[in-house]
């Protein structure tokens, strides 16, 4: 029903992370929420880890123009790719050059209404994260959660009263207890969809606080 964007230019980027399984699953995922998602009349929207600038894009192209998106990435080619992509297909999005949402103010009166990440998942040694180069894009450290652990406390507080966040996982990641993590914050963890991609089960868990 929605278009995948339009993303040749992406190639020409070094250390930014291709579109793969991982992020057209994602955009299946909101693709499949979209009576949901428009139903939400949101006004915020904001990627984490934006990489190509596919997702954030894509979801501009199922709500349409009168929101306001936002996209992060710590790469800087990265945040430049994101910016074409979003050009390139006639949307406007506000891209920072940050680490996860470091430099991002939300307030009581303006708040997330969709949050994206397709974090690092990748099983790894903790010494193989890093803050620059393609390696950020997917090492994950161990269980592949030690970077989108950081993210799930701050997921309450920024939250909007009916906001969303969807979030993409490996089954490595051990999404049962992603559950439960969220759960000891007041909000509800769904699947949305599974799919296996080669040698990897992922699945995209829609959190909420009902």
């Amino acid at each position: 029903m929605f278009s995948t964007p339009e993303y040749g230019h992406v190639y020409t980027y070094e250390d930014v992370y291709e579109p793969s399984e991982d992020s057209f699953l994602l955009l299946d995922a909101l693709e499949k929420d979209s009576e949901f998602l428009l139903s939400l009349k949101p006004s915020v929207c904001l990627e984490v880890g934006s990489g190509s600038g596919i997702v954030v894009t894509f979801l501009a192209s199922i709500l349409g123009e009168h929101v306001h998106y936002v996209a992060t990435d710590i790469n800087p080619n990265a945040c430049i790719c994101t910016q074409e992509t979003a050009q390139k297909n006639g949307v406007t999005v506000s891209v920072l050059n940050t680490n996860m949402i470091d430099g991002c103010r939300f307030s009581q009166d303006c708040k997330v209404d969709v949050l994206m990440f397709n974090p690092p998942y990748v099983v790894t040694p903790s010494h193989e994260i890093s803050d620059r180069g393609i390696s950020a894009a997917w090492a994950g450290g161990r269980h592949g959660r030690e970077i989108m652990d950081k993210i799930f406390p701050i997921v309450p507080n920024i939250l909007s009263e009916n906001g969303v966040f969807y979030l993409l996982v490996l089954e490595e990641n051990k999404p049962d207890e992603i559950r439960d993590i969220m759960s000891s914050y007041s909000l509800v963890t769904t699947t949305v969809l599974r799919r296996r991609a080669r040698n990897e089960n992922l699945s995209v868990l829609r959190i909420a606080r009902r």
